[in-house]
């Protein structure tokens, strides 16, 4: 697989999470999800999740197996977001590795084909789904609007890479 398939999102959501419908889980025939964290489910440096998350994740836990894989380090912050929601985690994942996400598959005893890993990032949840031959779905990042624009610059240059290398992002 060239790598600038590995930066194509399966799926792009034109917004954040909440716009992944149980419909969506269908149409795709997926069973599960790997939800990335930060800036997926809650902006950076938030410690609680919106009600609108919770409900959410209440939806979409009646039709599919879901998992926290983040990339964060800070455990007691992960532990405590996955804890309000009930749901498993795996922090200090490494993404783009495999190996921490390759645990939260295996847990769900699902065929790969059928979880979605679902991120806001190319360099890291994308491509770290695509390398694991997950379903990989791209979503609007979920920012702190007093926290300034510095994540977005990041996101737009990830994205201006991926498609000078080739991806395809429709």
């Amino acid at each position: 697989m060239p790598f600038s398939r590995l930066l194509e999102p399966d799926l792009f959501l034109g917004g954040s999470i909440l716009n992944l419908t149980r419909e969506t889980l269908e149409k795709y025939e997926l069973q599960g999800l790997v939800l990335d964290v930060d800036e997926t489910l809650v902006p950076l440096k938030e410690n609680r999740v919106s009600q609108d998350i919770q409900q959410w994740v209440a939806n979409i836990k009646q039709i599919a197996t879901l998992s926290l894989v983040s990339n964060n380090l800070i455990e007691s912050r992960i532990a405590a977001i996955a804890e309000s929601l009930d749901l498993p985690y795996i922090s200090g994942a490494a993404k783009p590795s495999r190996r921490k996400l390759n645990q939260a598959v295996q847990a769900m005893q699902l065929p790969v084909e059928r979880i979605g890993m679902v991120g806001d990032r190319l360099l890291t949840d994308v491509l770290a789904g695509n390398r694991l031959g997950m379903f990989t779905i791209l979503v609007e990042p979920m920012v702190d609007p007093n926290q300034g624009s510095g994540i977005y610059r990041l996101r737009s240059f990830e994205v201006w890479l991926s498609q000078i290398l080739g991806a395809s992002l429709h």
